[in-house]
């Protein structure tokens, strides 16, 4: 009877996975985990706008302020004289305002440098005037047209109460404001821009 050498082989060896105990971490494995973990847990980077600062002026409720006498003249065919005048003070108050912190945010940002005066004053006078021109003057005398458009309009072609065509026309005036704010300050950029900053150069832009 022959003996079957076959049996008596040697064992191929093993893997490098057989070789490695029931349990032991993967090579590579462990590395890859970690540095997600890491990854995960890091906290985000910060970008520039994260970090910008808020404007109370323009980031703000404050704003709305600015649009007092579009409102005001969208309610002078119901409200005294006094409260449309008032309306127009309240938005002055806020260009002048406005006009003032960017002065001292162009005092701060320019320290002492040389020309420190000059820019201060720009930054108020650009702000100062685009305010007046964007957020009172244009639009109060827009929303006045409009409504004394609509009233006689309303007073030509229908028959309702005045009572009815008033109220119809504040709320026609009320509605135009969405519309005309940006094509406004879009104009007194233009208008500026082609003006008053040729002379002291830059100016904010209002988007």
């Amino acid at each position: 009877m022959k003996a079957d050498f076959r049996s008596l082989r040697s064992p191929a060896p093993l893997s490098v996975e057989q070789q490695r105990p029931y349990g032991a971490p993967v090579p590579g494995i462990e590395e890859a985990t970690n540095y997600c973990r890491d990854s995960e847990m890091a906290p985000p980077e910060e970008t520039p706008a994260a970090t910008k600062a808020v404007d109370i002026y323009r980031d703000t409720w404050v704003r709305f302020l600015g649009y007092s006498n579009e409102v005001g003249e969208a309610f002078r065919a119901l409200v005294p004289m006094s409260m449309v005048m008032a309306s127009y003070a309240v938005a002055t108050v806020y260009v002048t305002a406005d006009a003032v912190d960017k002065g001292k945010k162009a005092a701060a940002t320019h320290g002492d440098n040389p020309g420190r005066t000059t820019k201060v004053a720009a930054a108020v006078v650009d702000t100062f005037v685009w305010q007046a021109l964007a957020s009172v003057a244009i639009p109060g005398f827009t929303i006045n047209r409009v409504c004394a458009g609509s009233l006689y309009l309303l007073g030509r072609t229908t028959r309702w109460p005045l009572p009815v065509r008033k109220w119809t026309t504040t709320a026609i005036g009320l509605s135009t404001i969405p519309f005309i704010i940006t094509p406004i300050d879009r104009a007194v950029d233009l208008l500026l821009d082609s003006s008053l900053r040729k002379i002291y150069g830059g100016g904010e832009k209002h988007d």
